[in-house]
């Protein structure tokens, strides 16, 4: 039996959402602050792709598996999904606070981790928790509500890095030591981690599981402990073997959209110590800069994307926006002045806005409330698997076809955004979704 959901406020799904920006402040670091961090610890350029194999490893196991398991889960004191992102932050908050501290690079690649193991543990089932309180017609704003916490928690996150090295930055760098002005933006994301979560959890209760869904997890709390352990694999593989046309369509458009975003955070900095001559804390600080520029951009047009969604159709919208992304990455290492570079993050903040709240809000509706969670685990692995690949492959492709040259690599990222977006064209989308 399907369970009717009532229609929240507008602020209900706000505080509903809250938590996403801790776990995306966090995310923000690691786009902006972890590789620059690696450089200062004595990595080089080649080697960025390979020591960010955590991300795509523990996405690939973690969103899926605590999906599945999440659907399972049911307290009526704690709910489904809150207890699964409560521990995710507090590993998140521990290992955000010990990062810059690294004393070498061995242990800030082993932070990083923990860290993603937390962070994935946290955001999986917050997808769901979206899906498992919203109606359909609400689906749209409370995935692209989550977008824009997505802009607001890196906004933050890039606009702190920046701030405190113009602030605290300077002087000569030291080999092996992370800067101090870097300590202060990881010291803010722990705490946001945990508390931003908490007030999620304390503002919004989840909806309890119909009779038959608690029939079934009581079934399931009776299994022997083997058998509870197989289950979350065996219900990957059986929603992978169902998963809808539709996914399998979006999963080709994700594989050339993550592998060239993956490319942008890792190469950013070095870019910028090509075509601006800055040394590394220079361009760490425009690097995040840029990251600052765009998610306003995803931060202000998050919402605006709803009714043009609805009006015009997610597949249009969606294959738009990565097109223009694909422009803002060939713009960028053509320009040389700090200012002006910021122009094109334009495109890139409503690419990423498209790509933080379209897609989930399609397949939200599209998949059984039954496997709400382990379904938006499958869908992170479209994202984690192309990201895997690019950590293996990437290197020897940035050292012997593109010279070691960042700036082949920011072209190399923009033609993959330009096949992504005519990937996306190719979406069918039922008439629910136009």
């Amino acid at each position: 039996m399907k369970i009717s959901k009532p229609e929240l406020s507008f602020w209900q799904i706000f505080n509903m959402n809250v938590g996403f920006l801790g776990i995306q402040y966090s995310f923000g670091l690691q786009q902006s602050a972890i590789n620059p961090i690696f450089l200062f610890l004595g990595a080089s350029e080649e080697i960025l792709p390979i020591l960010n194999i955590a991300g795509p490893v523990t996405g690939l196991v973690v969103q899926p598996l605590i999906g599945a398991i999440s659907d399972k889960t049911w307290s009526p004191r704690w709910g489904r999904r809150k207890p699964f992102f409560l521990i995710g932050a507090l590993l998140g908050s521990m290992c955000l606070f010990a990062f810059p501290l690294s004393p070498a690079l061995w242990f800030a690649v082993g932070l990083l981790w923990i860290l993603d193991v937390g962070n994935n543990m946290a955001m999986e089932p917050y997808r769901a928790f979206v899906g498992d309180k919203l109606p359909d017609r609400q689906l749209s704003l409370g995935y692209q509500m989550q977008s824009l916490f997505v802009g607001a928690g890196i906004l933050l996150a890039n606009a702190s890095i920046f701030l405190f090295q113009d602030w605290f930055g300077g002087g000569e760098e030291i080999s092996g030591e992370v800067p101090k002005w870097l300590y202060y933006s990881f010291f803010i994301g722990s705490f946001l981690s945990i508390a931003t979560i908490l007030w999620s959890v304390l503002k919004t209760p989840e909806i309890p599981p119909s009779d038959e869904e608690l029939a079934e997890i009581n079934s399931h709390r009776q299994m022997s402990f083997s058998a509870r352990f197989k289950l979350p694999f065996k219900e990957i593989a059986e929603a992978v073997k169902e998963m809808p046309n539709f996914m399998w369509r979006l999963s080709a458009v994700y594989l050339f959209q993550w592998y060239a975003l993956f490319i942008y955070w890792q190469f950013i900095t070095p870019l910028f110590r090509a075509t601006m001559g800055f040394d590394t804390s220079q361009a760490a600080a425009q690097a995040a800069k840029m990251s600052t520029t765009y998610n306003v951009v995803t931060t202000v047009v998050a919402l605006i994307l709803v009714p043009l969604t609805m009006r015009f159709g997610g597949k249009k919208i969606y294959a738009i926006s990565l097109l223009g992304t694909a422009v803002a990455l060939f713009s960028i290492p053509t320009i040389t002045d700090p200012v002006y570079v910021l122009y094109p993050m334009v495109f890139f903040g409503i690419g990423w806005a498209a790509m933080m709240g379209i897609p989930y809000s399609m397949v939200s509706k599209i998949v059984p409330q039954e496997r709400r969670g382990v379904y938006m685990g499958i869908l992170n692995m479209m994202i984690v698997i192309p990201m895997g690949i690019q950590t293996l492959t990437f290197g020897p492709i940035f050292k012997n076809f593109l010279g070691a040259n960042s700036v082949n690599a920011m072209f190399f990222a923009g033609t993959f955004f330009v096949i992504a977006a005519l990937l996306a064209t190719r979406l069918r989308v039922t008439k629910e979704y136009q």
